[in-house]
């Protein structure tokens, strides 16, 4: 037990690293180090990568609170977009965790598996959408939100790779488009934990100390170790060349994909 929470540290303390060095959220580097964790535990197969994603949601609920308040503290969040987004977010994570519910654990490995590739891309090449669109009317927006709520909840992140590319192509500069996101990172976190509690309910292969899809152990040691080194990586984020290094991280993300879909 203490060789596995000192696990799930190292793995918080890198998740932080990560997200403050390239903004990108933990869940992408959670979810595959939770799959090899919990396989050495010996969880059951037919459950694992539903725990794995459930877990990274439920450890994103804890971290995005300080996020969001540091983004607010900054005047970063638009809370009226946030306003007009809450509700196809929310909506959409709980369809997303009643997706993953529906899927095997290994067609719900190779769909994170893509998601992984496609990060890997637009990371390695720079990918961003030019500005020059503007917020559509709340119906459709609440529809992106549905959309972006839905990925995000079931591949296990917190949905910034997605809300800050749209809410810049909606012309929203980066810092309000980041801000943002952060504070739309939360009801995903709320509903697709929910969801992946309520799916996973009274699963007779559940291991102890799991409240349906999370598994509360990896929750805690992740998060702790998560909030503790994100500053840190902000702080490399300014001293390293960052060119390089998103470069050579893609690399690594493609590979962990490409082993993810080879099983």
């Amino acid at each position: 037990m203490l060789t596995t929470l000192l696990v799930y540290l190292i793995a918080g303390a890198i998740a932080g690293l990560i997200a403050g060095l390239f903004g990108l959220g933990g869940g992408v580097v959670i979810v595959p180090v939770l799959l090899v964790v919990f396989a050495a535990q010996g969880m059951p197969e037919a459950i694992i990568m539903h725990m794995a994603v459930g877990s990274s949601l439920a450890v994103i609920l804890l971290t995005s609170l300080s996020s969001v308040r540091a983004h607010h503290r900054l005047h970063g969040v638009l809370w009226p977009v946030f306003g007009r987004l809450v509700g196809g977010i929310a909506a959409g994570a709980l369809l997303g965790a009643w997706i993953a519910d529906s899927l095997s654990s290994s067609a719900l490995q190779n769909v994170f598996a893509v998601f992984l590739i496609a990060v890997a891309v637009k990371m390695a090449f720079d990918l961003n959408p030019p500005a020059g669109g503007r917020l559509p009317r709340t119906p459709l927006l609440n529809a992106v939100g549905g959309v972006i709520g839905t990925l995000a909840a079931l591949v296990g992140i917190g949905g910034g790779t997605l809300t800050v590319p749209y809410l810049t192509w909606c012309g929203i500069n980066m810092r309000h488009a980041v801000g943002t996101s952060a504070a739309c990172g939360l009801p995903i976190a709320i509903a697709g934990a929910t969801g992946f509690m309520l799916t996973g309910w009274g699963r007779p292969d559940l291991p102890g100390l799991a409240t349906g899809y999370i598994y509360w152990p990896a929750v805690g040691g992740i998060a702790a170790a998560s909030v503790l080194a994100a500053p840190a990586g902000a702080r490399l984020a300014h001293r390293l060349p960052g060119g390089l290094l998103k470069r050579l991280f893609a690399g690594l993300l493609a590979v962990v994909a490409l082993r993810l879909l080879l099983g």
